[in-house]
């Protein structure tokens, strides 16, 4: 299979006997740049509707996933055969509708189930406050976002209700990208602004949780 093949290529990349020297080097660290790249490379193709692109894309975003179980491998942790088990447990596990007995008739009810799943899971890893699991790595306009979903659930979100202009997603744009503008007319960083943005609403949710 093409996949076997595939992984049979990785393995000989990372072999000492007469593999590739650059693959040799690099450990989950150093690669990891990499696959946050690959995984906007797919997001571009995408949004270009360029499918021969999205095709190659996807092939460099698979050999990240590969190359990191490779490591593992080696690493005596997992293997590419555990990666692919897990997601499919996961999948099943989640579509009960679909896999089980459960009754689920629209989007937005898996979508809420989903996220009950997920809650759950989270719950049983030990994981008490809804902002548990939410990746430090994620762009901070993204992880912002995910903070924010995440405590309005539970009831502790920022409240926006007094809102008086209708919103849309231009004026939200003109908004973000003037500021921005105005955090790089002051020199300050916007990413690191906002990360640090993020952490101190953490705090504040995690705080108000106990």
């Amino acid at each position: 299979m093409p996949v076997s093949r595939l992984l049979e290529i990785m393995a000989k990349l990372r072999d000492p006997d007469g593999g590739c020297p650059w693959d040799l080097e690099q450990d989950f660290a150093s690669i990891a740049p990499y696959t946050i790249e690959e995984a906007y490379e797919v997001d571009d193709a995408i949004r270009r509707e360029d499918w021969d692109g999205l095709r190659d894309e996807l092939g460099d975003l698979l050999l990240q996933v590969v190359f990191h179980a490779q490591m593992a491998s080696e690493a005596g942790k997992f293997a590419f055969e555990d990666v692919v088990s897990a997601i499919s447990d996961k999948l099943v596990r989640r579509h009960p509708h679909v896999f089980g007995e459960a009754q689920i008739e629209t989007a937005e009810a898996q979508t809420h189930a989903w996220e009950k799943q997920k809650a759950d899971e989270r719950a049983a890893r030990g994981e008490t406050s809804a902002m548990d699991g939410v990746p430090l790595g994620l762009p901070a306009l993204l992880r912002a976002r995910k903070l924010i979903s995440r405590a309005r659930r539970a009831g502790l979100g920022p409240d926006t209700a007094n809102t008086a202009e209708p919103v849309t997603a231009e004026k939200i744009g003109d908004m973000l990208f003037g500021a921005v503008a105005l955090a790089e007319r002051a020199g300050i960083d916007p990413e690191q602004t906002l990360r640090e943005v993020n952490a101190r609403f953490e705090r504040t949710v995690r705080e108000r949780e106990r």
